[in-house]
């Protein structure tokens, strides 16, 4: 009876560390989403057309749960709720950009979790200038549903340095 319920234990405790797991899987494909998108919002050193960049803008907040928070910092501004983020995304403050999350760190407890990413980006600016962007996000996310949707990201930039040489030529 005792083995039993050893077994039982260890099943419950291994069952419980996959879900991390996979929440863990589940929430670094979001943020692999979320780059892509906002990066999707240009093609070819350009902001894309009005509708499609709608679309990609909808995508984005989609992302996020209802009333998630996007906080870009005091450079970008905040958006609170879909709808704010939305009408965010459909003003780019870039003419190009590239975001690479690296050294993700993310904890997970039950259907919340938080994270912590570096980013760099290389970028240009609507006047035409490439930078380099360099900093963190800090994220807070939720499962509703069984989705995991981000509820916060904030972005502290630790540098944007101009690149002097440029990007030369953009092949996407």
């Amino acid at each position: 009876m005792a083995e039993q319920a050893a077994l039982e234990a260890r099943l419950r405790a291994l069952e419980a560390r996959l879900a991390d797991v996979e929440s863990v899987q589940a929430i670094e494909r979001l943020k692999a989403r979320y780059a892509e998108l906002v990066d999707r919002r240009f093609s070819r050193g350009r902001v894309l057309e009005p509708e499609a960049l709608a679309r990609v803008a909808d995508q984005i907040a989609e992302l996020f749960s209802e009333d998630g928070v996007w906080d870009g910092g005091p450079a970008l501004g905040v958006a609170r709720g879909r709808d704010e983020l939305r009408a965010r995304m459909r003003q780019p403050t870039l003419r190009f950009s590239w975001h690479y999350f690296l050294k993700p760190r993310i904890e997970v407890a039950g259907d919340r979790a938080t994270g912590r990413w570096d980013i760099l980006s290389p970028c240009t600016t609507q006047d035409g200038r490439p930078h380099w962007m360099a900093g963190f996000e800090d994220d807070e996310y939720v499962r509703e549903a069984g989705v995991w949707r981000h509820s916060l990201m904030r972005l502290t930039a630790v540098f944007l340095a101009p690149h002097a040489t440029g990007w030369e030529r953009i092949f996407y």
